[in-house]
């Protein structure tokens, strides 16, 4: 008998225009290894993934910035070709968001974890997640959000710059407009100028506390929380790599046990009543050795086949367990395992590892999406670096700035001037397709 339920098919859905989401392999190829009949909902004119052996059928995505309704109509013309119910996984936060809100009108045509459709929403809200760690005590970096150019300009003098400049929505951010989800800051006019574009960007600007990069800092947690709320189908890794370095997606990984981060994890996790897939990002603060919480994406994330187990258990195949009422199998961990970007760390993936590896792009059994990989990102790179030909230069750093000091914050004992500063949002350091590097 298969490890699924081969009668039911699953929907993978990628509102995101990302044609090198190497997530989205990940999942078509772990169901469709297992027999699933694999549909792919994405933008896949240029996407690598289109080829793989495994995808049933690609179908078109809804337009940029579809509307709630769109979104419904695209999946209900899936389903409706599929002709019966189907596992829906979201495989990005605008995704994830989405059918968290549609939750009553996709069902019964599509099987989905029960929670709050709220919830998607308010964790993958980097403003939101702020307060989230608060309720749970949960270690986060102190947060603030300006109200006006001169309280950005004030809020990074008061954190103490650099200052990690998030915005709290970032699957809003439109592509072409060179704004990122996540920069670090290092001028309080660098803040301010920022703060202009926030009607840009279609979210309020949040500045974080920053904590540095540094060795044995950065992990994740990837999870399954069933119906019983048991986290299942996941671990701890340690980024060894990042693209772009310290503050970006994982080129390397590497399953590495963290007992701390896993009870943090958990500990979230039953705090909100959180059913369905995590990918939770950490940072160990250097000074306190304590780990920060900094994302909370409700849906795989892309480096998730690391933690598939010796029974071959996933986050994916742990979601598709439980939404069709299976037992998951009886598997061990395999720590030490690695998992590889190629095209963000090529030397990396020619280098064996005691605990084996898996490759991003490449397998023996689908050897398509990896070759198509090398052709379109070759024209990917000539893209961006004759777009970089016209940069501009960085803005300079102010002369002085005067602030309000937050009390009880890290940089408390810096001295106070009388600016005034509101604070939305702040959580003390006493409570963590780009990643900050905050505290």
């Amino acid at each position: 008998m298969s490890l699924l339920d081969v009668r039911v098919p699953a929907v993978l859905l990628r509102i995101d225009r990302n044609p090198f989401h190497h997530g989205t392999l990940g999942a078509v190829r772990s169901l469709g290894r297992a027999g699933v009949e694999v549909h792919v909902v994405a933008d896949s004119a240029a996407s690598p993934v289109r080829s793989s052996r495994f995808v049933c059928r690609m179908h078109p995505p809804p337009p940029v910035g579809a509307s709630a309704a769109e979104i419904t109509g695209t999946l209900r013309r899936v389903a409706a070709g599929i002709a019966r119910p189907a596992v829906l996984i979201p495989m990005d936060d605008a995704s994830a968001v989405a059918v968290g809100r549609l939750r009553d009108e996709l069902t019964p045509s599509y099987l989905l974890p029960h929670q709050p459709g709220a919830l998607p929403e308010r964790v993958a809200d980097k403003a939101e997640l702020a307060a989230v760690c608060a309720d749970a005590d949960i270690p986060h970096p102190e947060t603030l959000i300006p109200d006006s150019p001169a309280q950005a300009a004030a809020a990074a003098w008061q954190l103490g710059l650099p200052v990690v400049a998030k915005w709290s929505r970032p699957w809003l951010v439109p592509a072409g407009t060179g704004l990122r989800s996540t920069v670090v800051v290092h001028s309080a006019q660098e803040a301010r100028e920022l703060f202009l574009r926030a009607e840009e960007a279609g979210s309020r600007l949040l500045l974080q506390a920053f904590l540095p990069a540094g060795h044995d800092r950065d992990w994740f947690f990837h999870g399954y929380a069933d119906r019983s709320g048991a986290v299942r189908g996941g671990g701890t890794g340690r980024k060894q790599r990042a693209w772009p370095r310290t503050a970006g997606l994982t080129a390397v990984g590497r399953w590495t046990p963290n007992p701390q981060v896993r009870a943090l994890a958990e500990r979230l996790t039953a705090s909100l009543g959180y059913r369905g897939i995590l990918d939770l990002d950490f940072r160990r603060c250097g000074t306190t050795g304590r780990y920060h919480l900094l994302d909370f994406n409700p849906r795989p994330g892309a480096q998730f086949r690391l933690f598939a187990d010796t029974a071959g258990l996933d986050v994916v195949r742990a979601l598709h367990l439980d939404l069709t009422h299976r037992p998951p199998p009886d598997g061990s961990p395999r720590p030490g395992r690695t998992f590889v970007v190629e095209n963000y760390a090529p030397f990396s993936a020619l280098r064996p590892t005691l605990g084996g590896s898996e490759l991003a792009w490449h397998a023996p059994d689908d050897p398509a999406p990896g070759r198509a990989m090398w052709g379109l990102w070759a024209l990917h790179v000539l893209r961006k670096m004759r777009g970089r030909l016209g940069g501009t230069a960085p803005a300079a750093r102010p002369a002085a700035a005067r602030v309000v000091r937050q009390a009880g914050g890290p940089h408390a004992d810096r001295a106070a001037e009388p600016a005034e500063l509101t604070p939305v949002t702040k959580v003390t350091e006493s409570s963590d397709d780009e990643k900050a590097s905050s505290c």
